[in-house]
Formats: C-alpha cells, structure tokens, sequence
C-alpha cells in the first residue's frame, strides 16, 4: 500500500468494536468536511491516500466486531444449551414433588397428630413420617438450588443477548461506514480519471498501482526461522494476484489481516483476525533482524499488515483495487515486526 507512505500515523486507536466506532466516525466526519470533488488536481494524491487509510481502519474495525459477534454466538448457545438440561432437571423434580403431593393426598391428607392417633403401628407410622420429611426437604433444596442457578443462567443470557445485540449494531454501523468510505473511494477514482493523462500516470507510477509486482523479486538468501514460517511464505506467494475483498480471509479474496491468517492458517498456526491482535501473535524483533515469516504491521494504530519475505521486500493485499502483491517493506511508516 506504498500510496499511503504521506501518511501522519494515527495513535490510540482502541481494539474494542465500539471505540473503533467512535474513532471512525470522527474520520467519516473529517473526510465530509472535505469532499475530494473539490480537491485540486494537487490533491488528488493526498485524498486518495486518505481515503485508503479510512478504509482499512473501517475494514480491521469490522473484522473484530464480526468476530467477537460470531464468539458471543456461539456463548449464547452454549448458555441456552445449559438452561435446557437445567429445566429439564427441575421438571423432573417438579414431577417427583408432584407425585409425593398425590400421594399424600390419597391417604387422606390429615393431620399428622391425628393420623399418629389413629395409626394402628404408630412407631411405623414415625418411622416413615420421619423418612417423608428427609425426602421433601432433599428435593426441596434440590428445586432452590435448581431455581437459583436457573436465574443465574437467565441472567447470563439476558447479558449475553445484550451484548450481541451491541455488537451487531457496532458491526452493522461499522459496515455503513465501509459503504462510505467506498462511495469516497468511487469519488476518488472519478478524480483520478478526470485528471490529464501525463498527471495521472505519474500518480499511477509514484503509487506502484502500475508496476510488475506480481513476480518474484530477488528475496535475496535470507531463510525462514522456522518450518511454519516457510510454509506460510509459500503459501502468501501463491495468493498473488488475488483481489483484495472486505472482510475477506480467502482463498479467493482477501484484505490485509486475512491474508496473514490465511497463510499462517495454511502453516498450521491459527492467528488472530484483525491486524491489531496479529502485532501480538508473536515476539517482537526490530527491522535489522526481520526474517521471511515475520509480520510487519504499520502505522501507529497497526490497522495494515504485511508478510516480510525477504531482501526488504515483504507480501501484502494494499487496497481495494489492488491484487496481492510484493512491496517494499519501508511503504508506510512500520508499527512493528512480528515473529510467529
């Protein structure tokens, strides 16, 4: 994504569905204070860039509000599973008390003073009293501690449904905000077609969009430090040429996150989704010690990431538009380098 190396690094950028949200809305916002038909021909470059940045912020964003989604989903069905077999416990009980009820409703349902009176075996009858009440308070306690962990549950659900709720409003807004910035992203490129053919094909050679990035470079001799890295190599150098899609973690399309976990996926290792989690999948090395494998994530909010493969090259999904391809590895400012 080597058109965005103008960029100012963002900071603060929160990991949680909703701060990102904030955070996004604060950049949906600056980007309609100036709308790019207006930009000069100058500024084309600079509102492109922009809008690339929004856009994979938008995308990371919806990635983990898509993830934490689909994991409270599966927590609420595990929390409706437990709820089942509890009920099912407690009409159990509620079927046995029931029973002992009826039972001592057909014998008459008297006094027990007066049914001691008329017993013609009263040591029996104090013996089998005695042993009624231990049942009724076993499985009374039974039924409270059946009840009390029955509204326990309810009210873990209750939560768990709320949060859901939460996050599917976060993801669903996180999604309008993506149809935004492609809207921004429709808006740039008719700028760039407006533009005089000599200016537009120095902004497609000054952002790569043009050149042969799709072979392979010389990676120079520089190995892998372990097998998974290898292979994970391997398998990001086979998605060349794929497109970059929203969202997306292959085989077909990917965005930049996806792509990472994909390959790795691909190694035997499951990483994180978002680009912010896969900066700490790993051990921090710095840039003099990068080696194929390791994860290179950039600016200071980590919202892009890439594969160092070698000889200061590394593979990477840029943007929307653009196939999976090499670049250079100093393209935009690096947040950090992780090995896996």
């Amino acid at each position: 994504m080597g058109s965005h190396r103008r960029l100012a690094p963002s900071s603060g950028f929160n990991r949680g569905a909703g701060t990102a949200l904030c955070v996004l809305s604060a950049a949906a916002a600056g980007l309609c204070a100036a709308p790019a038909d207006a930009a000069p021909h100058t500024d084309t470059r600079t509102e492109v860039d922009r809008l690339y940045a929004a856009a994979e912020k938008a995308t990371e964003a919806y990635n983990k509000a898509d993830e934490r989604a689909g994991e409270l989903r599966r927590e609420v069905s595990d929390t409706q599973d437990r709820i089942a077999r509890q009920q099912e416990r407690v009409n159990s009980l509620r079927d046995r008390l029931g029973s002992l009820a009826g039972a001592q409703y057909r014998s008459g349902g008297m006094d027990p003073s007066l049914a001691l009176l008329f017993s013609d075996d009263p040591a029996d009858y104090l013996d089998k009293a005695a042993a009624l009440d231990r049942i009724n308070a076993r499985e009374v306690g039974r039924l409270r501690d059946l009840t009390s962990a029955m509204r326990e549950l309810d009210q873990e659900r209750s939560e768990a449904l709320g949060s859901l709720a939460e996050l599917d409003r976060s993801r669903k807004a996180v999604a309008a905000h993506k149809r935004t910035v492609e809207r921004k992203l429709a808006t740039a490129r008719r700028l760039l077609a407006s533009l005089p053919h000599a200016e537009r094909a120095a902004y497609d050679r000054a952002s790569r969009s043009t050149r042969d990035s799709l072979g392979f470079p010389s990676l120079g001799g520089a190995a892998a430090p372990s097998a998974r890295a290898a292979a994970a190599v391997a398998a990001a150098r086979s998605a060349l040429g794929r497109p970059y899609v929203w969202g997306a973690n292959g085989p077909s399309g990917f965005d930049c996150s996806g792509l990472m976990q994909w390959s790795y996926a691909r190694a035997g290792v499951a990483l994180p989704r978002t680009s912010q989690e896969q900066r700490s999948a790993g051990q921090h090395v710095p840039l003099s010690q990068a080696r194929p494998g390791d994860l290179v994530t950039y600016r200071a909010d980590a919202s892009h990431v890439a594969m160092y493969v070698g000889n200061g090259q590394v593979i990477h999904a840029p943007y929307p538009g653009a196939p999976v391809r090499y670049d250079r590895v100093g393209m935009m400012p690096i947040s950090s380098i992780t090995r896996v």
